[in-house]
């Protein structure tokens, strides 16, 4: 196997095993950079936001192609591919929290639960029930697992250590700067785009594979996709959304309430039953296979583009 491949691999098994960096974490330290080149060239314009984005994402790009490039050969290259994947992966972090609101869940401790959701969505949390906190966290795990999994994975294998960071420059870009918003309208503008880009061959796999990871549910699965994904604002979110809520016969979508009293009523995702505290841990386990999934078919890519 080629050094991508055994890289990918071993970077992928090091985030189901150890989760995100505690300290000093390069996505954390790549967000630092962003804040202070946003303070000097922000402007309410979409020409500053695209100098921001290409910059930043580019910036990413050559770094990794440099690391790639000077890495001393194969075994270098492995673990410079290994420690890339690893930092810009976040599916055993994604599950830690989503399982954290879940066990508030379990002990019957709401206001608990809804804190600690903050850490997962931006929305008002204030007021919600046990029902829409699960919710919330389904359409987390669903949304996260394409955008911090699967869709890295994709990037790592077409372009290897390049690829990763530069696929999660513009994705951690866009969580900060692509908010439909007074400030970030147009001066998020080409960060929100080129995220909704780059996502759109992860997310199409994320929707593949949830449809092969249950096999029981497939059926629904496609047809919460083929019916539900268009209706959502996203052209990403809305793939892995409707098929997450086919492959656990539940509904996803509704009403969202966020800070500043915006409110946003989503399309109705699948024909199941409304979530429930127990469905955020069948959420996770579906996340892990879908992770385990991609993985595979990252490796198997990465082998054929070799030869």
């Amino acid at each position: 196997m080629s050094p991508r491949t055994i890289g990918l691999l071993t970077g992928f098994a090091l985030d189901r095993l150890l989760g995100d960096p505690r300290r000093y974490h390069p996505v954390a330290g790549f967000g630092t950079v962003a804040m202070k080149a946003e303070r000097v060239w922000y402007a309410d314009d979409r020409a500053r936001g695209v100098l921001h984005s290409a910059t930043l994402v580019g910036g990413a790009v050559v770094l990794g192609a440099a690391a790639e490039r000077l890495a001393p050969g194969r075994i270098g290259t492995t673990l410079v591919t290994a420690a890339a994947t690893w930092a810009v992966l976040g599916g055993r972090s994604l599950e830690r929290e989503a399982m954290a609101v879940h066990d508030h869940l379990d002990r019957g401790d709401l206001p608990a639960a809804r804190q600690r959701l903050t850490h997962l969505v931006g929305r008002d949390t204030s007021q919600l029930g046990a029902d829409e906190v699960s919710r919330a966290v389904v359409e987390s795990v669903a949304e996260n697992t394409s955008d911090a999994v699967v869709a890295p994975l994709v990037w790592g294998a077409v372009a290897g250590v390049p690829g990763l960071l530069g696929y999660r420059a513009a994705n951690t870009l866009d969580a900060m700067v692509g908010h439909h918003n007074e400030r970030y309208e147009r001066f998020g503008w080409a960060s929100a785009r080129l995220d909704d880009l780059l996502n759109l061959p992860g997310s199409r796999l994320s929707g593949l594979l949830t449809v092969a990871a249950s096999p029981g549910n497939a059926g629904e699965a496609v047809r919460a996709w083929r019916r539900d994904a268009a209706n959502h604002p996203s052209p990403n979110a809305g793939v892995v959304e409707a098929t997450f809520a086919g492959s656990l016969g539940v509904r996803l979508g509704g009403t969202n309430t966020y800070y500043g009293n915006r409110v946003e009523h989503r399309a109705v995702m699948g024909d199941g039953r409304a979530t429930e505290p127990a469905d955020i841990s069948r959420a996770t386990r579906l996340a892990r296979r879908i992770g385990i999934g991609a993985a595979l078919v990252a490796a198997a890519y990465a082998v054929v583009q070799r030869s």
